[in-house]
């Protein structure tokens, strides 16, 4: 059988399909590498790296909603050095695109975590996650506002050797100026959307259902929205940008495509089926034969007028 031409040069980096695993969703890698061969992906992002290990936020922290799932996990993660010893030894070996996701919770450790992690190799870029809306009380993040953006994506690309992929919030009405601010910062793309801020009730005991009382939301429930951003922002920017919210098929990733992302992130859709992302991969395939496209590249940004 003949296979389509899925791969997707994003300029940094080029990847043998657009199909990223979304970080927070995807462990380290190593966890889901005993349900298929991780070097079928076209990459995948890591769980959140700060300099120290974090315990993250107190249970409850996940509920799941119509259509969705709202996270309040607050970056819970062993930290850059474990993580260095420990976990990046496994993957330096793979035919696939490991992208650090790099936190911190001041402008300085976004800088440090990157430096630390510009000693070893194996590594094809940083996302930068100014973006998680259940950290902070009330959600709030550097993401939010361009200037903040502007100032964490310039000390991070003066800090590092790699490419840098920041990582955007939708709770702004500000998405294309923060995406214009940290494009001209430096960034090599964009990836968004991130998690919409969001809460759960229980009606019968009126308490909320998250620990932090806030969270993030995630999956279908998101994608219209997050599809809208995604499409705005890429008619604004010269440089790439990764779509995420709601994937969990291949006609999502055609839509994510066609609206102007280069590459797309699947998260959610991972806690659903660990074996997600290689169907997804697979239907794409099948989607290009039956459509005679040489090229599934040839597909971003070619939304057509009513």
């Amino acid at each position: 059988m003949t296979h389509s031409d899925l791969s997707i040069d994003l300029g940094f980096c080029r990847l043998k399909n657009p199909v990223i695993a979304a970080s927070g969703t995807f462990g380290y890698g190593t966890e889901f590498s005993r349900f298929f061969d991780l070097n079928r992906l076209g990459g995948f992002v890591v769980k959140g790296l700060y300099s120290t290990p974090r315990p993250g936020n107190p249970p409850p922290r996940l509920v799941e909603t119509a259509s969705g799932l709202i996270n309040a996990i607050g970056l819970q993660g062993i930290g850059v050095k474990r993580f260095c010893q420990e976990i990046l030894p496994q993957l330096q070996d793979l035919d696939t695109a490991v992208i650090i996701n790099v936190c911190g919770s001041h402008e300085e450790e976004y800088a440090a975590v990157a430096e630390h992690l510009d000693g070893f190799e194996g590594i094809a870029a940083y996302e930068l996650n100014v973006s998680c809306p259940n950290v902070s009380t009330g959600g709030s993040c550097p993401a939010l506002d361009p200037e903040a953006t502007h100032r964490i994506v310039s000390l991070v690309k003066k800090s590092c050797r790699r490419p840098l992929i920041t990582k955007l919030s939708p709770n702004t009405g500000k998405i294309i100026e923060v995406a214009k601010s940290a494009e001209e910062a430096g960034s090599d793309a964009i990836s968004l959307v991130n998690t919409f801020l969001a809460m759960a009730i229980d009606a019968k005991t009126r308490r909320p259902k998250l620990a932090n009382v806030l969270g993030g939301l995630s999956g279908p429930a998101i994608k219209p929205i997050a599809l809208r951003m995604v499409y705005q922002v890429a008619q604004e920017i010269r440089i790439p940008v990764i779509g995420m919210g709601g994937i969990t098929t291949s006609e999502d990733v055609l839509e994510y495509m066609i609206a102007g992302a280069s590459a797309v992130e699947v998260g959610t859709a991972n806690f659903v089926d660990p074996e997600a992302i290689p169907l997804i991969i697979d239907e794409l395939d099948v989607y290009c034969q039956t459509h005679n496209i040489e090229r599934l590249a040839s597909l971003t940004g070619t939304l057509a007028p009513l």
